[in-house]
């Protein structure tokens, strides 16, 4: 096998030329209805954002509501649990396919239904071919060609990654096209870091004119050390939820279980999340600086107490340290 160098740098350069441009956010903002909420969940990717979106809606499906849930990160697992571990054909991939036949796509090629629950995947690009937050604009915008804003549901939520709040990923944030904001976290350090993180985006764009708040916290895996409690206390947002780490739950999760139904032991759990998410208003968070974040935890499991000793250009140079002769003119003493 040869490889034609030429189109190989004309590929590298592509993708060069593509990060560097910023992508533009002009996606239509209007709500698909006056009474839909649009909510956009953030958190630390692993945290359990597709648990606690799959079970939630179809909480909310349960009780008669008309509900969308879209999944918004790239490794598209949010619908992973509503259908039984099924994976979801995702609206880029669809897109792409569909584009080469020459052929449009329709809401039964993306959308699916389980549950009472209506469901779709933006996708991602694959890995070193392309920018994942430049992916989720594209969705969005085949998304309102297919007729977005005339769909009429109660609830459509959003799940976002929130290790990254740039680009595409910050849209909901950026160009108002949620109402609020809800975060999920655990009680590790990490997950609060994004959760810290996603509040100074709110924070930033409310500065600037935006209207979307943080309507709450979900606190998932919770084991009762209570650093997302206090999180929430210190940010100023309330606790909406707290979802234990138990081995039933983990188990459930694992075989695709859905745990979000009256008939489940953890039903009375997920009403009350549902309205928790309902009657939460957006709230003007107050993020926290690193010393804020840090002093939610024992100093010894953070790193708290160690001292930054600065690092001297003879380190830096190790072997090829050389005694140079200053040119600094030392006066003898008068």
């Amino acid at each position: 096998m040869t490889l034609d160098i030429p189109n190989l740098k004309d590929f590298d350069k592509r993708l060069r030329d593509e990060a560097q441009q910023e992508p533009s956010l002009e996606i239509p903002q209007d709500p698909p209805s006056k009474h839909t909420q649009i909510i956009a969940i953030y958190g630390k990717g692993g945290i359990g954002k597709s648990f606690t979106l799959a079970n939630l809606s179809c909480m909310m499906a349960e009780q008669g509501k008309r509900v969308l849930l879209i999944g918004c990160d790239p490794k598209s697992d949010t619908t992973s649990l509503l259908f039984g571990g099924k994976a979801c054909p995702t609206i880029i991939e669809t897109s792409t396919r569909k584009k080469l036949a020459g052929e449009e796509v329709a809401i039964g090629d993306v959308c699916f239904k389980r549950n009472g629950v209506f469901a779709m995947e933006l996708g991602g690009p694959e890995v070193g071919r392309g920018c994942g937050g430049r992916g989720i604009i594209h969705g969005f915008e085949l998304l309102e060609k297919l007729g977005f804003h005339d769909w009429d549901f109660d609830y459509v939520l959003l799940d976002f990654l929130g290790d990254v709040v740039c680009g595409g990923f910050g849209l909901p944030i950026a160009r108002d096209m949620a109402q609020k904001v809800i975060l999920v976290a655990s009680n590790d350090l990490q997950s609060l870091y994004v959760a810290n993180n996603v509040c100074s985006a709110v924070e930033y764009f409310r500065k600037m004119g935006g209207n979307v708040g943080v309507a709450g916290l979900v606190i998932n895996k919770d084991d009762g050390t209570g650093e997302a409690a206090a999180f929430a206390k210190s940010v100023n947002i309330p606790v909406l939820a707290a979802i234990p780490q138990d081995d039933d739950l983990r188990k459930k999760s694992a075989n695709y279980q859905i745990v979000g139904s009256a008939a489940s032991q953890w039903g009375s759990l997920f009403v009350g999340l549902a309205e928790a998410v309902d009657l939460a208003p957006p709230l003007r968070p107050n993020p926290l600086d690193q010393d804020g974040l840090l002093a939610l935890f024992d100093s010894k499991d953070t790193g708290g107490d160690i001292v930054l000793e600065p690092a001297t250009d003879t380190d830096m140079r190790g072997k090829n340290a050389v005694a140079k002769a200053s040119l600094e003119v030392v006066y003898d003493d008068a």
